[in-house]
């Protein structure tokens, strides 16, 4: 592994209004990409290891060459930014302070996969990314890196801006295409697979935010550089969310298979008088995991030996104060709120889900509670028409694997009597308020 930070993406942030194309730079990397043949660039993501930087870190590259080529319909470039995974803050803050990096990685993407036209797809309540975005593709335009015949190349790319209506089931790459043609976000079938038939029945590609932003530093500086940070199947640098109870929650640009130990250092520590009890490696839709895991590798392969999943790298911390209890409560509330209502297993497991930890987060469990939760997330996971109803029995299976005794708990003490629910806020409460 190479240094601890390893600023790549974040490296402009500090810059003077980095948003802006004069503050961004020329589109070197646009520039050299349409000096190579379209399966050449395909080639190079392929060889770089680049990892799709959503969740189930499948490779970019071979994503890319899974688009039929020569079958006379229009290609599609898919980036997927609705960020709603609770904790996740990674992609957001990238498209505020450098939104031309998302864009010069979308122009040189499309060409790759031969798409004349690209969408990027932002969660509607974040109207200032939207914003920004727009101006920034209004720049590209100008300066001649979008539309008709980039740079004198012949290559022509269109690039939409679309804002969702905030749906959380929209960040499942199916239901963000059903989204975006119109309907109702709601997952599809597959096969067909949206390499075959995506957006308009047409071949597309459906990459997160931070993998198509990591394309033209990969075109630049090429894949032994690349190659030289993170591991031997994790390649790169990426972006962890770390928040909670730590003393500078922040964005942290490093090589994945760092540590959070190593991670936690760099923020300075638990906040002061804690100390790590539990915390998810990737968003809440992951199983938790304990202080006994400080030192797992944070790439794909190490989380996943640890048995929870990288995900979005989205590191919530949580210290000796939290209710394990209320924690699995309020995260499976947000998931059956969440849920599409397409399959029944998560439309009725997350319902009563809620119901059983309702009970025991009020002391007023019964015997059998812990063993029908178990019940129902098995009855859930694997059977869910998407991987919704899975993130939502993660952190339930997992927190009674680590905490089993404080579901227990539930049988007869309200969780806010073990933890007040004042001493793991955030913020200081005022004076006279309740929790």
């Amino acid at each position: 592994m190479t240094d601890t930070l390893t600023p790549v993406l974040s490296d402009n942030w500090d810059a003077d209004r980095p948003w802006t194309l004069d503050g961004y730079g020329r589109y070197d990397a646009l520039q050299q990409a349409l000096a190579m043949d379209p399966d050449d660039l395909i080639q190079l993501v392929k060889d770089s290891g680049l990892r799709g930087r959503g969740g189930a870190g499948f490779p970019t590259g071979m994503k890319w060459g899974f688009i039929p080529q020569g079958d006379g319909k229009p290609h599609y470039l898919v980036v997927n930014a609705d960020e709603s995974e609770p904790g996740t803050c990674k992609d957001i803050p990238l498209m505020m302070a450098s939104p031309h990096t998302l864009i010069e990685g979308v122009v040189i993407s499309a060409y790759a996969i031969r798409a004349k036209k690209a969408f990027v797809y932002v969660r509607g309540e974040v109207l200032h990314v939207v914003r920004r975005l727009q101006r920034a593709v209004q720049e590209a335009y100008l300066a001649g890196y979008l539309g008709n015949d980039i740079l004198g190349s012949g290559v022509d790319v269109e690039v939409v801006i679309h804002a969702g209506a905030g749906a959380y089931i929209c960040g499942e790459e199916t239901a963000l295409l059903d989204s975006l043609e119109g309907r109702r976000g709601q997952p599809r079938l597959r096969p067909p697979f949206p390499a075959v038939a995506g957006l308009y029945a047409c071949p597309t590609v459906i990459n997160n935010v931070e993998s198509i932003a990591s394309v033209p530093s990969i075109v630049t500086n090429g894949v032994d550089w690349f190659g030289s940070m993170g591991t031997e199947k994790s390649k790169g640098m990426t972006l962890y969310s770390l928040s909670g109870h730590v003393k500078r929650p922040g964005q942290y640009e490093a090589p994945l298979g760092i540590t959070l130990r190593e991670l936690l250092d760099l923020a300075g520590g638990m906040r002061a008088g804690s100390e790590l009890k539990f915390w998810t490696p990737g968003g809440s839709s992951t199983p938790i995991l304990t202080a006994e895991h400080l030192d797992v590798p944070l790439d794909y392969e190490g989380v996943g030996g640890a048995g929870s999943m990288l995900g979005t790298k989205a590191l919530q911390m949580f210290d000796q104060t939290t209710s394990v209890v209320r924690c699995a409560l309020r995260w499976t509330e947000f998931y059956k709120h969440e849920s599409c209502g397409k399959c029944t297993p998560c439309r009725e497991g997350t319902f009563w889900l809620v119901q059983v930890l309702e009970r025991l987060e009020a002391g007023k469990g019964t015997a059998d509670d812990i063993d029908l939760l178990v019940d129902q997330c098995d009855n859930i996971v694997g059977r869910a028409f998407c991987a919704l109803g899975d993130g939502a029995a993660a952190p339930i299976t997992s927190g009674i694997q680590y905490f089993r005794e404080e579901f227990e708990a539930g049988l007869h003490t309200p969780a806010w009597e073990l933890f007040p629910y004042q001493a793991s806020t955030l913020y200081a409460q005022p004076e006279g308020a309740s929790a």
